[in-house]
């Protein structure tokens, strides 16, 4: 149990270091993370050992290592986001029978990541792969949702697309919508992709509480009229939670 104070600080100054916009001065480091500076510097030194920092002597400042980075490159390859939410997927279509998808924003588009759908079921134009309007959809609007103002409007500088002639038009009217999907935890589109089917989703967090997927079940909306989507929502939005807990995040503060 003695080594887990260390170890917590080592993963202390790796996230430290992987959040700021460039190197830091042991100083630094050793305020941020309220150490004495000796202490900082035996763990910096200790850590530079085996690679995960690195001092750079012109600047007199420690950035990350070459061992951080390889860790980093293994997480990728690993596909953990696919794989920690494809079991959670399947669960979701045995209890709904519909179609469901993961989804994260890509800049203005949602990027589809995973797709689950029972057997015999109509195939949809959002493959895995393929990009849309995040505007459009309800997986894209329920990140959006989460995201600062100011995001949202750099991500939207001009003219709105559509694809079957509904959804929002303009930055306000986005807004209004965003607004109201935060307010009750779940967004959904009707016709806006694919004419005839609508989709619900909710949107998983990471461990700053930044929105960082979404879970969406689409239907044939003759077989689930308006009506009865808020009785579809809460299975999506327990499955956007387990989600958020299998990424060690958490949701955001009420703004």
């Amino acid at each position: 149990m003695s080594q887990v104070p260390a170890a917590r600080r080592a993963l202390a100054v790796l996230r430290l270091l992987a959040a700021a916009p460039g190197p830091l001065p042991a100083s630094a480091i050793a305020r941020a993370l309220d150490l004495p500076r000796s202490s900082a510097y035996h763990l910096l030194a200790a850590m530079a050992e085996d690679g995960f920092v690195t001092y750079l002597p012109e600047e007199r400042r420690w950035g990350l290592g070459v061992a951080a980075f390889e860790i980093g490159s293994a997480y990728l390859r690993h596909e953990p986001l696919e794989r920690l939410a494809r079991p959670l997927l399947r669960r979701l279509v045995d209890r709904l029978g519909e179609i469901v998808q993961l989804g994260v924003l890509h800049g203005a588009e949602t990027l589809y990541l995973l797709k689950e759908q029972p057997p015999r079921h109509a195939t949809l134009v959002t493959d895995v792969g393929v990009r849309m309007p995040a505007q459009l959809t309800a997986s894209g609007r329920s990140m959006l949702a989460h995201l600062p103002p100011a995001q949202v409007r750099a991500l939207f500088p001009g003219r709105f697309v559509d694809r079957t002639g509904a959804g929002p038009r303009s930055l306000r009217e986005l807004r209004r919508v965003l607004a109201e999907d935060a307010r009750r935890g779940w967004s959904a589109e009707d016709g806006h992709i694919t004419e005839g089917f609508a989709s619900i989703a909710a949107c998983a967090f990471d461990h700053t509480g930044h929105p960082t997927a979404a879970i969406t079940v689409t239907f044939r909306r003759a077989d689930h009229p308006p009506p009865a989507w808020p009785s579809l929502a809460p299975p999506v939005r327990e499955t956007a939670a387990l989600l958020t807990t299998r990424l060690a995040g958490r949701p955001p503060k009420p703004r």
